[in-house]
């Protein structure tokens, strides 16, 4: 019995930073909802055609905040990442899911705001991930 729990045991620690890291194939699926108003474009193709509303997120994943080349950023985004916000899979998916919150928390400032108004609730992290293979 102890040696059946040792392996269930060592199994789901092995199968945890999988799943924290969330699924790409859910998160192409999802990003659907962020093609409105992104598109994903290298210098050399268009991997996903989207609106221009929001800023180009090939590469999102170890940028800057708020420094995406030939696009206007809110104030408090530029704010974001002169304090240091580098994306990440994990930063990235919070913001996703309430950028004015994210902004605010981040800032400590309750009057911070963000252009970006849509809240994605759920697979977060899987989009984040999805993103983060188009980034170096």
């Amino acid at each position: 019995m102890i040696r059946t729990l040792s392996i269930i045991a060592t199994i789901s620690a092995i199968a945890a930073p999988a799943y924290a890291e969330g699924d790409v194939a859910t998160g192409e699926k999802e990003f659907r909802k962020c093609k409105s108003c992104h598109a994903i474009e290298s210098a050399d193709e268009t991997i996903v055609k989207g609106g221009k509303t929001g800023p180009n997120l090939y590469g999102v994943i170890g940028r800057t905040a708020g420094t995406a080349e030939g696009f206007s950023y809110g104030a408090d985004l530029v704010a974001a990442g002169d304090a240091g916000v580098v994306w990440d899979e994990a930063s990235l998916a919070t913001y996703i899911e309430d950028p004015k919150a994210f902004l605010q928390d981040t800032l400590d400032d309750k009057g911070a705001k963000s252009k970006m108004t849509f809240k994605l609730k759920k697979n977060t992290a899987d989009v984040a991930a999805y993103l983060a293979t188009f980034s170096e």
